[in-house]
């Protein structure tokens, strides 16, 4: 079994919207289902500017932001036997939940009121170890990169997810609002589902980019001709971007 951690290097804001630095802290306390993971990989996310500059107003400093986590097992609690020592596992938002209430016991741990998120109030992925519960840790396949696997964890579930919750099949034609970081995921998802995909930006030099991911067609939304021409043409439509978009062009697509 690898060394367990004394203390745990990491990098923080010290203050709202402070740069990165280092800091140090004790981790405690291993629980009955933790594990310590010896971190490898950490995906860099929006969300983590936000909680830095604490847009959403729930920020508490020092913050070590990072929930994009890829990193080997280097301690587990007594429960834990669903994972070995020294296996390879990923994090994403969620690490916690109180495992007793309704939504947890049907399987909705995300709507439990005790939900922990992964760097909000407690310290994140931006370090060399991290400790939390096991049940929230994923085993990473063999074929699939750390560097790779990290941005699944939060990015490519948000995307992930609405294509499966709206029952998306492959012989439905998706388009796929903003290519970038959630964007080229939503592309490449979709093709592997099977989808003919359509890909909606406002650059026209992320044509190549997205065909070389897998769209089938690139449609430049600036340009009302383009737009007009995919009218009608859509099954299902994910939106990646926070602006104001003109919903009714898209949704007579």
């Amino acid at each position: 079994m690898q060394k367990t951690a004394t203390q745990i290097h990491a990098y923080a804001a010290l203050e709202q919207r402070a740069s990165l630095s280092k800091f140090d802290y004790e981790p405690g306390v291993l629980g009955s289902w933790d594990i310590e993971i010896a971190i490898t990989h950490c995906g860099i996310c929006h969300s983590d500017l936000h909680l830095v500059k604490n847009d959403w107003g729930f920020s508490t400093y020092p913050l070590v932001p990072g929930h994009e986590v890829v990193g080997t097992i280097a301690q587990r609690g007594p429960e834990v036997n669903q994972f070995e020592d020294g296996q390879r596992v990923g994090v994403g938002w969620q690490c916690g939940s109180c495992w007793s209430c309704e939504y947890c016991d049907r399987g909705e741990e995300q709507l439990c009121s005790q939900n922990q998120a992964t760097c909000v109030g407690r310290f994140g992925g931006y370090a060399d170890r991290i400790r939390l519960d096991s049940r929230f840790a994923f085993a990473i396949p063999d074929n699939l990169s750390s560097e790779g696997a990290a941005p699944l964890l939060c990015g490519g579930i948000t995307v992930f997810s609405p294509l499966r919750q709206y029952h998306v099949t492959s012989n439905m034609k998706v388009g796929v609002v903003g290519i970038g970081g959630l964007g080229h995921l939503a592309v490449k998802y979709a093709r592997a589902f099977g989808c003919e995909v359509t890909a909606f930006s406002s650059s026209a030099s992320k044509e190549a980019e997205v065909k070389r991911l897998g769209a089938h067609r690139f449609i430049l939304s600036r340009d009302a001709k383009q737009m007009e021409s995919a009218k009608g043409s859509l099954d299902f439509i994910i939106s990646t971007v926070n602006v104001s978009l003109d919903w009714q062009s898209y949704l007579v697509a």
